[in-house]
Order: C-alpha cells, then structure tokens, then sequence
C-alpha cells in the first residue's frame, strides 16, 4: 500500500520504516513535534517512576538528575516504551504491556500503600493516574517533561501525494494530530481523496476528528498499540 504516516519524531520514522519493511511505500509526514521541558522534579523522595511514552524517556537523558532517576524502579506501559528505558539506562524497568489500565494494576500490585510515585508525563494525557492510584494508598507526583506542538502544515511531498490519490492509507497515532491532518488538508485540492482513502486510526477517540470530517474508510485498531495499527494495516 502507499501510506501517509503522521507521528511525530523519532516513533515517525520509527514506523514508517516498519512498514517500508514489509513492502509498503511510505511518506513520512510528522503532523506533530515533541518538545523537551527542562523542569524541576522536586525534592522526593520517590519509591518508583512511571512513564506512559517514550518521549518521556528521551526528555530526562539530558536532564541534570538523571543519575537520582536512574537509580529508581521503573513501570512503563508498553514494550516500546521499555526499550527506550533499557536503552537510557534504566536497568529495573517493568513493563504493563498494555494501556493506563493495565500500568495503574501493575503499580499497585507491586507497591506498597504510601508510595510516592513520580510521573514524567506529557502535557496532553488523558488518563489521570493519581486518581486510578488513589483506592491502592499511592500518591503520584506528576511532572510535565514534554508536549507535543501541532505543525504548520503537511510536508509538500504529502500534499502532492494526497492531490495527486496517490495516497491508498494515512496512519493516525493521536486525536491531536488526526485533528491536525483534517486542518491542514480540509479544503486543498485532493481533499476528496484524503476522505476516499483508509485511516487507521490508534483509538475510536483519535478517529473522531475524522469522522466529524467525512472519512469514508476509518479502521480502528482492536488495542491502543502500535502492533495493533500495523495489524490493520495488513488487513487494508
């Protein structure tokens, strides 16, 4: 298929060449840009920290503190997320393989009640994990480490894709950046494309913006993963 990804930097080019891989022809069109926060954790002390993105990860690497985080037990929500732990240093790092469900069962079972958790997260979020935390006796400490700003506009190479219908499925990771995409093509030429080809969409929440917008072919992934879009993708 020739597909439009949108996420931002680095998961971009991350799943782009995934899918490049597996014989697809791929745009890589980053609709978003993850910006770093430099801020203060506070004084702690922490029993453990918690993160639900990679991004999270990549904000502390550079941060003055990151020896004092290190040293910490680490809960993550999924595999990729992991990774990117492993690959910071983290070396105690567990992951819930799952959604913020999943992470918030996964602390408290392996915390005690009166734990401080520290949270790195990201200024749009969804979940509140102090509140799914507070029945086990836990208190979250969150910090905001990154955000994620909206782009000007789609890559020129995208656009001509998109006018020209060379464009069969455009990949969609966050409601922010399906918004984004439906802002920046809406009225365009080939914007009738764009509602003619399939969306694979992360969430029926990320699929809303399209919907609104007259989608005509939007599939959503069965789990809120990367694995599960590349699986719809295989079934487009």
């Amino acid at each position: 298929m020739r597909l439009l990804v949108t996420r931002p930097e680095p998961q971009g080019e991350q799943t782009a060449s995934v899918l490049r891989a597996q014989g697809h022809d791929v745009v890589n069109a980053p609709l978003m840009r993850i910006e770093t926060l430099d801020v203060d954790f506070g004084a702690g002390p922490w029993t453990a920290i918690t993160v639900t993105s990679a991004n999270a990860i990549r904000a502390i690497i550079p941060h003055r503190r990151r020896a004092e985080i290190l040293a910490l037990p680490m809960f993550v929500v999924g595999q990729r997320t992991a990774q990117a732990a492993r690959e910071a240093g983290f070396a105690n790092g567990t992951s819930a393989d799952g959604d913020a469900d999943g992470l918030a069962a996964l602390i408290a079972k392996n915390l005690p009640p009166e734990s401080v958790l520290l949270y790195l997260a990201g200024e749009d979020r969804k979940n509140d994990l102090a509140e799914m935390l507070r029945p086990a006796g836990i208190s979250v400490h969150t910090i905001v480490v990154y955000r994620a700003a909206v782009e000007a506009a789609l890559p020129e190479i995208a656009l001509e894709r998109l006018t020209a219908g060379t464009i069969d499925g455009v990949l969609h990771f966050s409601r922010r950046s399906a918004a984004a995409f439906v802002d920046t093509a809406q009225g365009r030429a080939g914007w009738d494309n764009s509602l003619k080809c399939h969306h694979f969409c992360l969430s029926m929440q990320v699929a809303e913006p399209l919907v609104q917008a007259g989608a005509k072919h939007i599939h959503v992934a069965t789990a809120p993963d990367e694995a599960s879009v590349l699986d719809l993708v295989g079934q487009g």
